[in-house]
């Protein structure tokens, strides 16, 4: 016979803290992609965990969670959530009449439409631009970080520039996005919405949190600035700078998902972060951090087997391939799990 709560409610004791929260929220109303960013996980992590409540509360579907949630008293009606269902303060984006997506291959759209951006040069000349939005760009550097040692013969950069202004600017032909001067071009300030800059606010956002001691608050603002990656990024873009870009962005990417997964470790979710760090790993085989992490994911989440194994393979490939020995940070990891403590894999959320 199951337990029940105050006031005749029946109890929740079987699920998991982040069940319920998941649970709450689906009370609340809120739908998956939502819930997603709120807690940290993919919204086919959503799907699995509510499925995963479903058959351990014995529900129907949605609708019936949707009743439970209110019976348990999880959702109080009229007030909301019992606790905040979204701990993620979202920071507040201004409507610009342009928007470019840099975060994997280039787009922009205008007034909400998406809009031609032309020639993979051309576009180059506008990644530059919204890369460099604080300042001018010289045409001596469009010409270097884009055509390198074989620049045009013609003077194409002023007729791409041309060309973007048209594409970019308001239907009644005023407002241009690209200002001209003596030195060079750029982005009218407050013009245009670049998701670089969404990006980079957010992973500041997530470590202010962090630094206060939100942990919860700081994955999920994580889980927001990477849902902005659309794949590599400036994908196909020719030219030195974009490629530099393209790598800058990439370890940024990078380092948000171990901040994010390292944060679900201390709030102890150890077997959500399994497996994006095993898929993580395995595009990174000689990544270090991201294999000792994997360890400490997996040794938390009591598969102390499968860490070892991941050391091994780890150590085989670092000699095998660059002919060194694993570093303090992954032997330190391996002896902490050989001595059967976890001490100093889990650190303490406050």
């Amino acid at each position: 016979m199951p337990t029940t709560m105050a006031l005749g409610r029946p109890a929740v004791p079987q699920l998991t803290r982040l069940e319920r929260e998941l649970l709450r929220a689906v009370g609340c109303g809120l739908a998956d992609q939502e819930i997603a960013r709120a807690l940290a996980l993919s919204e086919s992590g959503v799907d699995v965990h509510l499925r995963g409540i479903l058959n351990k509360l014995g529900l129907r579907d949605r609708a019936a969670a949707i009743v439970h949630a209110f019976d348990s008293g999880l959702v109080v009606p009229g007030r909301g959530p019992r606790v905040p269902v979204l701990p993620v303060r979202r920071l507040a984006v201004r409507e610009r009449p342009v928007r470019i997506s840099l975060l994997g291959p280039l787009r922009a759209w205008r007034g909400g439409q998406p809009v031609d951006l032309g020639h993979l040069r051309q576009q180059a000349v506008l990644a530059r631009l919204a890369l460099c939005r604080d300042r001018t760009v010289s045409k001596d550097e469009l010409l270097d970080g884009i055509w390198g040692m074989e620049p045009p013969l013609t003077k194409v950069v002023p007729v791409y520039i041309y060309r973007l202004r048209k594409v970019l600017q308001a239907e009644d032909g005023t407002d241009s996005v690209i200002r001209h001067d003596r030195c060079g071009y750029r982005l009218v300030p407050g013009a245009v919405e670049v998701d670089v800059t969404r990006m980079e606010e957010l992973a500041g956002a997530a470590a202010v949190a962090e630094r206060s001691g939100e942990l919860a608050e700081a994955a999920g603002v994580c889980a927001q600035a990477l849902d902005l990656f659309r794949g590599e990024p400036l994908a196909g873009l020719p030219g030195s700078f974009a490629e530099l870009e393209r790598l800058r962005l990439t370890e940024h990417r990078t380092g948000l998902t171990l901040r994010k997964l390292d944060l679900q470790l201390r709030l102890g979710r150890h077997s959500e972060a399994v497996g994006e760090l095993s898929a993580l790993a395995a595009a990174r085989p000689l990544d270090e951090p991201v294999g000792a992490m994997l360890m400490r994911a997996l040794c938390l989440s009591g598969r102390q087997a499968d860490a070892l194994r991941v050391f091994e393979r780890t150590r085989r490939r670092l000699a095998d391939e660059l002919g060194v020995a694993p570093s303090r940070l992954l032997r330190r990891t391996h002896r902490t799990i050989m001595l059967g403590g976890d001490g100093g894999l889990s650190p303490a959320a406050p």
